[in-house]
């Protein structure tokens, strides 16, 4: 039945503009260029993050930050092995899925350090990646506190991560 669903909601689509009476084939028409229109007024920033990403984990910056930071993350709670992880999440998920499976092939999936990444890597988002598509999207270019509330909520995320690793 799943592999039926995208025909369908087509088919119910151009059903339900044929009974009001409306071209169909325009109407798809000018979803498609609404469409390229977004992709064109997202993509520079999706480019711009991801090449940033890659220059910061090629340099090694990215392992520098984490080894840095790590007796900070030890002090709240979450395991210093996960560093990477936490610093790599907010700004690429490709690129943290798989820090995620390089530390759950070297730890092991059931020790603490893959259990804490496997529920890091479901219960936080990339809020760059997601801020950039979604403001762009809309046209907003600020975004006053939405990145501050976002990463905060990250942080909070990674930490319940860690202690409920720890507690299960």
């Amino acid at each position: 039945m799943l592999d039926y669903t995208v025909p369908l909601i087509i088919l119910a689509f151009c059903l339900l503009t044929l009974r009001k009476k409306e071209n169909t084939y325009d109407l798809l028409l000018q979803g498609g260029a609404e469409g390229l229109r977004l992709l064109v007024s997202i993509l520079p920033a999706l480019v711009v993050l991801l090449t940033a990403v890659q220059m910061l984990k090629a340099s090694g910056a990215m392992a520098l930050l984490s080894s840095l930071l790590a007796p900070v993350f030890g002090m709240l709670g979450i395991p210093p092995e996960t560093a990477m992880l936490v610093l790599i999440r907010p700004i690429s998920g490709s690129a943290a899925l798989a820090v995620g499976a390089d530390l759950m092939r070297e730890y092991g999936v059931d020790s603490l350090v893959g259990r804490t990444a496997a529920i890091m890597l479901g219960s936080t988002e990339t809020t760059f990646y997601t801020i950039s598509v979604y403001f762009g999207a809309a046209g907003i270019k600020k975004t006053r506190y939405a990145i501050p509330a976002a990463l905060f909520a990250d942080l909070v995320g990674f930490c319940m991560a860690s202690w409920t690793a720890r507690l299960f």
